[in-house]
């Protein structure tokens, strides 16, 4: 049988815990709408900061502290291009699955997580 996140009928072993809580570390990471606007954007190509705050309306500050959160999470990674850093997604194809993934599971729930009291748009936080 193949192990995986989703395997977990009488309860995770120690490996299955470890991966879901990597897995859960990986969601909240995504968890942000600005973080998945950079990603979204970054789908496209590589981009500088100033490029990504021209496009999302953030403040300098704000992306850089975004993309260093998704480089710390491996989504990310940068290149020096003269006094500027080229960024771009480390995992492209995968990274994309899975926001295919949720925009697929999204449609097929009617967006009904927008609703949930505890994680959806009106939740206290």
């Amino acid at each position: 049988m193949k192990s995986g996140l989703l395997e977990t009928v009488v309860g995770p072993s120690v490996g299955e815990a470890a991966a879901l809580s990597a897995a859960a570390c990986m969601f909240r990471s995504l968890g942000d709408p600005a973080r998945l606007a950079i990603l979204r954007h970054l789908s496209l190509g590589e981009h500088r900061v100033v490029d990504l705050t021209a496009h999302l309306g953030l403040a300098q500050s704000t992306v850089s502290a975004h993309l260093a959160c998704l480089r710390d999470c491996g989504l990310v990674a940068s290149r020096p291009q003269g006094r500027a850093s080229m960024w771009s997604l480390t995992h492209a194809a995968e990274l994309l699955e899975v926001l295919a993934a949720a925009e697929r599971l999204l449609g097929a729930t009617g967006d009904a997580v927008a609703l949930c009291p505890t994680y959806g748009e009106a939740a206290d936080r």
